[in-house]
Protein backbone atom coordinates (compact mmCIF):
# COMPACT_ATOMS: atom_id res chain seq x y z
CA UNK A 1 0.00 0.00 0.00
CA UNK A 2 9.01 5.07 -3.77
CA UNK A 3 10.33 6.81 -1.06
CA UNK A 4 7.20 7.86 0.80
CA UNK A 5 6.04 4.28 1.29
CA UNK A 6 3.67 5.20 4.12
CA UNK A 7 1.29 7.08 1.82
CA UNK A 8 1.45 5.61 -1.65
CA UNK A 9 -1.30 3.00 -1.73
CA UNK A 10 -4.27 4.94 -0.43
CA UNK A 11 -4.84 8.64 0.06
CA UNK A 12 -7.38 8.06 2.83
CA UNK A 13 -6.25 9.08 6.31
CA UNK A 14 -7.52 7.84 9.67
CA UNK A 15 -9.30 10.42 11.79
CA UNK A 16 -7.21 12.62 14.06
CA UNK A 17 -8.58 11.06 17.26
CA UNK A 18 -5.85 11.29 19.90
CA UNK A 19 -7.12 8.16 21.67
CA UNK A 20 -6.67 6.15 18.46
CA UNK A 21 -3.09 7.41 18.06
CA UNK A 22 -2.26 6.53 21.67
CA UNK A 23 -3.82 3.06 21.38
CA UNK A 24 -1.83 2.33 18.22
CA UNK A 25 1.38 3.61 19.82
CA UNK A 26 0.94 1.39 22.88
CA UNK A 27 0.03 -1.74 20.91
CA UNK A 28 2.83 -1.38 18.34
CA UNK A 29 5.38 -0.97 21.13
CA UNK A 30 3.97 -3.96 23.02
CA UNK A 31 3.77 -6.23 19.96
CA UNK A 32 7.29 -5.28 18.83
CA UNK A 33 8.79 -5.92 22.26
CA UNK A 34 6.83 -9.16 22.67
CA UNK A 35 8.49 -10.45 19.51
CA UNK A 36 11.93 -9.15 20.50
CA UNK A 37 12.16 -6.96 17.39
CA UNK A 38 14.17 -3.79 17.13
CA UNK A 39 12.78 -0.73 15.38
CA UNK A 40 14.98 -1.58 12.40
CA UNK A 41 13.58 -5.11 12.26
CA UNK A 42 9.96 -3.93 12.31
CA UNK A 43 10.71 -1.20 9.76
CA UNK A 44 12.12 -3.80 7.37
CA UNK A 45 9.26 -6.28 7.92
CA UNK A 46 6.54 -3.64 7.55
CA UNK A 47 8.28 -1.69 4.78
CA UNK A 48 7.95 1.64 6.56
CA UNK A 49 10.64 4.06 7.66
CA UNK A 50 12.25 3.88 11.08
CA UNK A 51 11.42 7.56 11.57
CA UNK A 52 7.74 6.83 11.01
CA UNK A 53 7.88 4.05 13.61
CA UNK A 54 9.59 6.27 16.20
CA UNK A 55 6.93 8.95 15.72
CA UNK A 56 4.15 6.37 15.77
CA UNK A 57 5.35 4.65 18.98
CA UNK A 58 5.52 8.03 20.69
CA UNK A 59 1.99 8.96 19.51
CA UNK A 60 3.36 11.86 17.46
CA UNK A 61 2.15 10.49 14.12
CA UNK A 62 -1.31 9.72 12.77
CA UNK A 63 -0.50 6.91 10.27
CA UNK A 64 -2.65 6.35 7.22
CA UNK A 65 -4.54 3.13 6.58
CA UNK A 66 -1.84 1.75 4.27
CA UNK A 67 0.76 2.05 7.05
CA UNK A 68 -1.55 0.42 9.60
CA UNK A 69 -2.18 -2.49 7.23
CA UNK A 70 1.56 -2.95 6.68
CA UNK A 71 2.14 -3.09 10.42
CA UNK A 72 -0.69 -5.61 10.87
CA UNK A 73 0.72 -7.79 8.11
CA UNK A 74 4.17 -7.67 9.72
CA UNK A 75 2.75 -8.69 13.11
CA UNK A 76 0.17 -11.08 11.65
CA UNK A 77 -2.74 -9.45 13.52
CA UNK A 78 -6.01 -7.72 12.54
CA UNK A 79 -6.34 -3.94 12.76
CA UNK A 80 -8.46 -4.18 15.90
CA UNK A 81 -5.39 -5.60 17.68
CA UNK A 82 -3.62 -2.27 17.10
CA UNK A 83 -6.55 -0.12 18.17
CA UNK A 84 -7.42 -1.65 21.53
CA UNK A 85 -6.27 -4.11 24.12
CA UNK A 86 -7.76 -7.55 23.44
CA UNK A 87 -10.59 -8.55 25.74
CA UNK A 88 -12.58 -11.74 25.97
CA UNK A 89 -16.00 -11.20 27.56
CA UNK A 90 -18.90 -13.21 26.17
CA UNK A 91 -20.47 -10.01 24.82
CA UNK A 92 -18.33 -7.03 23.82
CA UNK A 93 -20.40 -4.24 22.24
CA UNK A 94 -18.71 -1.43 20.33
CA UNK A 95 -20.62 1.85 20.43
CA UNK A 96 -20.68 4.03 17.29
CA UNK A 97 -18.27 6.51 18.87
CA UNK A 98 -15.82 3.64 19.46
CA UNK A 99 -15.73 2.63 15.78
CA UNK A 100 -12.83 4.58 14.22
CA UNK A 101 -12.95 5.97 10.69
CA UNK A 102 -9.67 4.68 9.20
CA UNK A 103 -10.24 5.81 5.61
CA UNK A 104 -11.85 8.98 4.29
CA UNK A 105 -12.47 9.52 0.59
CA UNK A 106 -12.09 12.89 -1.14
CA UNK A 107 -15.87 13.20 -1.67
CA UNK A 108 -17.16 12.04 1.69
CA UNK A 109 -16.72 8.27 1.54
CA UNK A 110 -15.68 6.48 4.73
CA UNK A 111 -14.19 3.19 5.89
CA UNK A 112 -15.33 2.37 9.42
CA UNK A 113 -13.77 -0.44 11.47
CA UNK A 114 -16.84 -1.73 13.33
CA UNK A 115 -15.28 -4.51 15.42
CA UNK A 116 -12.91 -7.44 15.20
CA UNK A 117 -11.36 -10.45 16.87
CA UNK A 118 -7.79 -10.97 18.02
CA UNK A 119 -5.75 -14.03 16.97
CA UNK A 120 -6.14 -16.95 16.65
CA UNK A 121 -9.39 -15.91 14.93
CA UNK A 122 -7.98 -12.75 13.33
CA UNK A 123 -11.03 -11.00 11.84
CA UNK A 124 -12.11 -7.42 11.10
CA UNK A 125 -15.65 -6.20 10.35
CA UNK A 126 -15.81 -3.04 8.22
CA UNK A 127 -18.57 -0.75 7.00
CA UNK A 128 -17.81 1.28 3.87
CA UNK A 129 -19.46 4.10 1.92
CA UNK A 130 -18.12 5.30 -1.43
CA UNK A 131 -19.40 8.48 -3.02
CA UNK A 132 -19.84 8.55 -6.83
CA UNK A 133 -16.42 8.26 -8.50
CA UNK A 134 -14.53 7.26 -5.34
CA UNK A 135 -12.15 4.31 -5.17
CA UNK A 136 -10.37 2.63 -2.27
CA UNK A 137 -7.14 0.83 -3.24
CA UNK A 138 -5.15 -1.60 -1.14
CA UNK A 139 -1.87 -3.44 -1.39
CA UNK A 140 -1.79 -7.22 -1.17
CA UNK A 141 -2.21 -8.35 2.43
CA UNK A 142 -0.29 -11.18 4.07
CA UNK A 143 -0.49 -14.54 2.28
CA UNK A 144 -3.72 -16.38 3.04
CA UNK A 145 -5.83 -13.30 3.83
CA UNK A 146 -9.47 -13.63 2.72
CA UNK A 147 -11.99 -10.79 2.32
CA UNK A 148 -15.77 -11.20 2.32
CA UNK A 149 -17.97 -8.45 0.83
CA UNK A 150 -21.72 -7.80 0.94
CA UNK A 151 -23.14 -4.92 -1.12
CA UNK A 152 -25.88 -3.21 0.89
CA UNK A 153 -26.73 -0.42 -1.54
CA UNK A 154 -25.67 0.57 -5.05
CA UNK A 155 -23.23 -1.17 -7.39
CA UNK A 156 -19.62 -1.93 -6.43
CA UNK A 157 -16.73 -2.74 -8.80
CA UNK A 158 -14.07 -4.95 -7.19
CA UNK A 159 -10.68 -5.62 -8.77
CA UNK A 160 -8.10 -8.13 -7.54
CA UNK A 161 -4.96 -9.39 -9.25
CA UNK A 162 -6.00 -7.93 -12.60
CA UNK A 163 -9.51 -9.43 -12.51
CA UNK A 164 -12.69 -7.42 -11.99
CA UNK A 165 -16.27 -8.17 -10.98
CA UNK A 166 -19.23 -5.76 -10.73
CA UNK A 167 -21.52 -6.48 -7.77
CA UNK A 168 -25.10 -5.13 -7.70
CA UNK A 169 -26.98 -4.56 -4.46
CA UNK A 170 -27.43 -7.75 -2.46
CA UNK A 171 -24.46 -9.58 -3.97
CA UNK A 172 -21.72 -11.13 -1.88
CA UNK A 173 -18.10 -11.87 -2.76
CA UNK A 174 -15.27 -13.99 -1.42
CA UNK A 175 -11.91 -12.59 -2.49
CA UNK A 176 -8.26 -13.49 -1.99
CA UNK A 177 -6.88 -10.51 -0.09
CA UNK A 178 -3.26 -11.42 -0.79
CA UNK A 179 -3.34 -9.69 -4.21
CA UNK A 180 -3.46 -5.93 -4.84
CA UNK A 181 -7.14 -4.99 -4.88
CA UNK A 182 -9.53 -2.08 -5.10
CA UNK A 183 -13.16 -1.14 -4.56
CA UNK A 184 -14.68 1.47 -6.85
CA UNK A 185 -17.96 3.30 -7.30
CA UNK A 186 -18.36 4.09 -11.00
CA UNK A 187 -22.02 5.06 -10.73
CA UNK A 188 -23.79 8.32 -9.92
CA UNK A 189 -25.21 7.03 -6.62
CA UNK A 190 -23.53 6.25 -3.30
CA UNK A 191 -22.37 2.68 -2.67
CA UNK A 192 -22.57 1.09 0.77
CA UNK A 193 -21.07 -2.27 1.64
CA UNK A 194 -19.84 -4.39 4.53
CA UNK A 195 -16.57 -6.30 4.52
CA UNK A 196 -14.93 -8.93 6.69
CA UNK A 197 -11.15 -9.42 6.58
CA UNK A 198 -9.96 -12.82 7.77
CA UNK A 199 -6.30 -12.70 8.83
CA UNK A 200 -4.37 -16.02 8.85
CA UNK A 201 -2.43 -17.06 11.95
CA UNK A 202 1.00 -15.48 12.22
CA UNK A 203 3.74 -17.83 11.12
Amino acid sequence: MSGNSEATADAGEPGGDRSVMEAVAARVRALRKDRGWSLDTLAARARVSKGMLVALENARSNPNLATLVRLCDAFGVPLTELLQQPAAPLLQPTAPDGQPVLWSGPDGGKGLLVTGAAPPVGAELWHWRLAPGEEHRSEAHVLGTVELIHVLRGTLAVTAGGQEVVLPQGYGLRMAGDHPHSYANRTESEVEYSGVVLVPPHG
